[in-house]
């Protein structure tokens, strides 16, 4: 066990609904029960996580939030890493759905200042804003590790040029745009640069515009590096070791792929808005053809935006300090966001997850 390390659950318990009544009785004990199958204090002091966040959906809403750890509660910012993907992702058919690029157009056409540098791979097919929220593009750099307290941090430009101080390579095409997926950060950085352009807004204003305030989402922002306001309201980055990140967390300029801060309430929310736009019954940012896309898998695993199958959505986060995952029926009836602060807090989201699933009646999981 770490020193100095308690685990102290946060019981803190969120409506059914408006104006529902709490439900307070049979809830209390499903987690309890839930708490028994994953056993808190003696999974994190294991895996060396000081901290772990849940929210759980149920019906269409978030039935409840708890925090385990010293000094989080469930308004408590952790970093969502890759989530921050899907979310950029809506606000991107958002502007396609109403004209301001087309998904299968050239990304090219669109941008000015930086461009995808052409070569044999974009002869006949080019890298779309489709193939870049499938993971179909053809782009290179899987992912980035941030930038410490002390480094330079670079401008998005340096990083799709992988120029200093990045600390990734260059963003470049090296497989036939559309013709096999492979998990690409670099596409979602030239997405930004798309964005910001477009609208020639910073990307955590544009994204504050276009999703998180209409959501409510008011614990998120893609701000990096984070005001200092909303710093004392986050939960520290872990090594796998035990040791804290030197100035609590790395800084990400690639903010459409890592950057969002946030809570499993938040993303919760969010995963409900794009079941409701799934479903018909919301189109408050994208409508239900468009929806439907960031749910069903294109080419391998991802849709427009999700890791799409067997009814469910999901996505996965891994930054510096911070391990999460959001998963959700397509209908809403089930789901669940976990967020840790820790390198080593994906151990603990299958066994949470299991636990979660079995007390609450879940479908199999895909």
């Amino acid at each position: 066990m770490m020193k100095g390390f308690r685990m102290v659950p946060r019981r803190q318990f969120l409506l059914l609904g408006a104006g529902a009544a709490v439900y307070a009785g049979p809830l209390e004990d499903r987690i309890r029960r839930i708490e028994a199958l994953w056993k808190p204090a003696s999974a994190m002091a294991e895996s060396q996580t000081p901290a772990v966040s849940i929210a759980v959906i149920r019906k269409g809403a978030v039935e409840w939030a708890r925090t385990y750890g010293v000094g989080v509660s469930a308004g408590t910012l952790f970093q969502a890493a890759s989530i921050s993907k899907p979310v950029t992702a809506m606000a991107a058919l958002h502007m396609a759905q109403y004209g301001n690029f087309g998904l299968d157009e050239n990304v090219n056409d669109k941008l000015t200042a930086w461009q995808v540098p052409d070569n044999l791979f974009t002869v006949s097919q080019k890298v779309t804003v489709r193939g870049i929220l499938s993971h179909t593009a053809g782009l290179t750099v899987h992912g980035f590790p941030g930038y410490g307290e002390n480094d330079a941090v670079p401008t998005v430009r340096q990083v799709l040029d992988g120029a200093s101080p990045a600390n990734t390579g260059p963003v470049r095409v090296d497989v036939v745009p559309g013709t096999a997926y492979r998990y690409s950060g670099g596409g979602y950085t030239v997405l930004q640069l798309l964005l910001t352009e477009r609208f020639q807004r910073p990307f955590p204003e544009l994204m504050q515009r276009i999703v998180l305030s209409r959501l409510g989402l008011h614990n998120s922002t893609f701000e990096q590096p984070l005001g200092e306001a909303r710093a004392a309201r986050t939960a520290v980055g872990f090594h796998n070791t035990g040791r804290s990140y030197t100035g609590g967390w790395h800084t990400y300029p690639e903010m459409a792929a890592a950057g969002l801060w946030t809570t499993p309430t938040d993303l919760s929310l969010f995963a409900i808005a794009v079941a409701s736009a799934v479903m018909g019954e919301s189109n408050k940012i994208i409508e239900r053809d468009i929806a439907e896309r960031m749910i069903i898998p294109h080419i391998g695993l991802h849709g427009l935006g999700f890791v799409g199958g067997q009814g469910w959505f999901r996505h996965g986060g891994a930054n510096a300090g911070y391990r999460c995952e959001l998963i959700c029926r397509a209908d809403a009836s089930h789901g669940a966001v976990i967020m840790t602060n820790s390198d080593s807090g994906g151990r603990l989201i299958p066994p949470v997850l299991a636990a979660i699933a079995q007390e609450s009646g879940w479908p199999n999981l895909p």
